[in-house]
């Protein structure tokens, strides 16, 4: 949804970027450690309590997480691995900085906020993977609305307006209800896939029966001219 929006508003700033990086030659795989690279320092941050450097921080790794795909497309490098490691790279970033808000939770005594970045972090990474094992069994799951994107946004909003606690209590109950929401409707779709599925085993043995018997007539019919036929072989 919001990769959408952004896309639509943003289309020109980040073709132009996508034409200037795809002209240095640098290889997309680059962009997507750099992004890991600065989450890793926006950890830090969050983790000594500068919330607004954190902030502007996951701006720019959140600009090379928008860049990688469309320079890999400008310049003719998309790969299976590439894509598979933007997914990875994704989910160590996502436990980096809520793992640097639960440490700066702890330092300061403020335990309650500590289990919400736990509880917040669960529901980030499980949020990607119920989407993962959904589409192992249905063919698509794209209920719910804290895919990634959100959740960075409402976590960088949250950190330049000092609103960090705020943020966590969204980010702890949002996610889990969107977890909860694609159990529900991988369920729902896998049980009626399910049910078709046994529908059409129990209709294809009175089909295969009436074809057998549309079979033996026709072989009945044809039998006396297969016969005289037959005959006039000998």
């Amino acid at each position: 949804m919001l990769t959408q929006t952004v896309g639509r508003y943003l289309s020109w700033p980040i073709d132009r970027l996508t034409s200037l990086l795809a002209a240095t030659g640098v290889p997309p795989n680059v962009i997507t450690w750099s992004a890991l690279v600065l989450n890793l320092w926006a950890c830090v941050f969050f983790a000594a309590g500068r919330f607004t450097a954190a902030g502007g921080l996951m701006i720019l790794a959140g600009l090379g997480d928008l860049l990688d795909g469309p320079v890999a497309r400008r310049g003719n490098r998309v790969s299976k691995f590439g894509g598979f490691l933007e997914s990875i790279l994704d989910r160590y970033a996502d436990l980096m900085l809520f793992l640097g808000i639960l440490v700066y939770y702890v330092r300061v005594n403020r335990f309650p906020y500590a289990i919400l970045a736990g509880v917040a972090m669960a529901g980030a990474v499980m949020v990607g993977y119920a989407k993962a094992r959904a589409e192992s069994l249905v063919p698509a799951s794209n209920v719910g609305f804290w895919d990634r994107p959100e959740r960075l946004v409402l976590m960088i909003v949250g950190a330049l307006a000092h609103q960090l606690g705020l943020a966590l209590w969204i980010l702890a109950i949002g996610p889990n209800i969107t977890v909860i929401h694609r159990i529900v409707d991988t369920w729902r779709v896998a049980e009626g896939k399910l049910e078709s599925e046994i529908e059409s085993a129990r209709s294809e043995p009175a089909v295969s029966a009436a074809a057998r018997g549309s079979t033996d007539r026709r072989a009945r019919q044809a039998r006396p001219v297969l016969t005289r036929f037959a005959g006039r072989g000998q």
